[in-house]
């Protein structure tokens, strides 16, 4: 395997969120990009803050890296990107799903944004095709179309390795929700299963990590596993789970599960590929919470 097939992977750990970001490139002094970016953000005081995307900033510059890009996996709803400030810092354009457009449209409609709110991906500076190809300094990078958790899921290929955003966990989580609007298991089924019709030995790296419990106590965060590892012990799509099983399954599981901490905030500043919305008259800019709506 060459250098060019084997990409140089940095991952940030966000304990608040348990979301992973990740710094991936070629070589030092080389080309890089930024996967799933986490803006810092207290619920409960409604104020950002950037610790977390400084200490990616800060290994980006000791590296000397030149960002190309920084990519969504998908419009998150359990953290807010960071994405806007790193480009400020770093450069780099930013890029996501071409599904993107549809998951706009739903919130807009939930969240009644502003008129002039564009449903049309326009906030962002690429929108990605399925299969499109594109390139990381001397790292072949490929986009594959992932839906099921949302409509605009993917996953971004990189060399040998495969940021999968939510569509899996680690093996012994699973696989991510299908219940937020335009979710469907049986999409994510066969979303999961082109995942897993890629070469054995392809690294996955996920987005999240909720360590269960291993003889009372969490197990380690981890966020790297193989495709081998999750065809054999994946707890919701190992070998063998038939559409129907998974489908069952993730129904049932869904229906018990709360809705993330920090949906309301994170979808409303992720659909504007991270930009807070538009300041009004006392120069401040707030959120909505819809009542009795979701």
């Amino acid at each position: 395997m060459t250098d060019t097939l084997k990409p140089q992977i940095q991952a940030f750990f966000d304990a608040a969120t348990w979301t992973v970001t990740y710094v991936v490139h070629d070589r030092e002094g080389g080309q890089a990009a930024i996967i799933d970016s986490v803006l810092n953000y207290d619920h409960k005081s409604g104020r950002t803050c950037t610790t977390g995307a400084d200490e990616v900033i800060a290994f980006a510059r000791a590296k000397g890296l030149k960002v190309q890009w920084i990519l969504e996996t998908h419009a998150h709803a359990d953290h807010l990107s960071a994405a806007p400030y790193l480009r400020r810092h770093l450069g780099g354009r930013i890029g996501i799903g071409a599904g993107i457009d549809g998951v706009q449209k739903v919130f807009k409609g939930l969240f009644n944004l502003e008129p002039d709110f564009k449903t049309d991906g326009s906030q962002f500076d690429h929108l990605f095709q399925d299969e499109e190809a594109f390139q990381i300094g001397a790292l072949q990078a490929r986009v594959m179309s992932v839906p099921g958790h949302t409509p605009a899921c993917v996953a971004y290929a990189i060399g040998d390795a495969v940021f999968v955003g939510d569509t899996l966990f680690m093996p012994d989580v699973g696989t991510a929700r299908c219940d937020f609007p335009g979710g469907n298991a049986h999409t994510l089924y066969r979303s999961v299963r082109k995942l897993l019709a890629l070469p054995a030995q392809t690294r996955l790296f996920m987005c999240h990590d909720y360590p269960p419990l291993v003889d009372g106590s969490p197990r380690a965060v981890n966020w790297e596993t193989t495709v081998a590892e999750q065809r054999e012990r994946n707890i919701h799509v190992h070998d063998g789970v038939s559409d129907e099983m998974f489908v069952t399954m993730r129904k049932a599981r869904d229906a018990t599960l709360e809705m993330p901490v920090l949906i309301m905030p994170s979808v409303q500043v992720n659909i504007r590929a991270g930009e807070l919305p538009p300041a009004e008259a006392n120069g401040v800019s707030y959120l909505k919470i819809p009542l009795n709506a979701v």
